[in-house]
């Protein structure tokens, strides 16, 4: 399925050392396990800006990565709470992305909790994770299970990785 992938978290606040990235060896040891042949590094954690994320991924798509997983910002937080942090991760893949699916999960009172997208970019398959460890992992999980099964329709990848972090939020 992939055979160079990378690892981006995104945040101010684990560029800036207050929250440290647990999820990024959790996601690599997963990616291991389903290409265990495959090359798998993590970038330093690029900082909450729409052209510095979109500018990161374009970068290790041009070369050659053929997998690019985003850690945080699934949330969309300014976007819904002027308490929230800046989170520009979806904007980030939405403009950059070819053949794209999402799905978002909306939480009891209404506001939206999480949104997975996923898509190409050249030959690269781009998607996001959630940035909380558990919801990470239960995805990632879903992901290498469902590629494991043989799976390649991004829409179907995107849908199982979705439904498994709603089993995990309960919602």
């Amino acid at each position: 399925m992939f055979t160079k992938a990378i690892i981006i978290p995104t945040g101010d606040e684990l560029a800036s050392g207050v929250v440290l990235d647990t999820d990024s060896p959790a996601v690599m040891g997963e990616l291991l396990r389903l290409e265990p042949t495959a090359f798998v590094a993590r970038t330093s954690p690029v900082l909450d800006r729409e052209e510095a994320i979109s500018d990161t991924i374009k970068g290790f798509a041009a070369e050659g990565y053929d997998l690019i997983i985003l850690l945080g910002g699934s949330g969309g937080g300014h976007r819904y709470s002027s308490t929230l942090g800046k989170d520009f991760t979806h904007t980030s893949l939405d403009s950059i992305l070819e053949d794209i699916h999402e799905g978002a999960l909306y939480g009891k009172n209404g506001h939206m909790w999480s949104k997975l997208v996923m898509g190409r970019l050249g030959n690269a398959l781009v998607f996001n994770l959630p940035g909380p460890y558990e919801e990470a992992c239960a995805v990632i999980k879903a992901f290498v299970k469902t590629a494991m099964d043989g799976e390649r329709e991004l829409e179907t990848l995107n849908k199982n990785m979705l439904e498994a972090l709603k089993a995990k939020y309960g919602a």
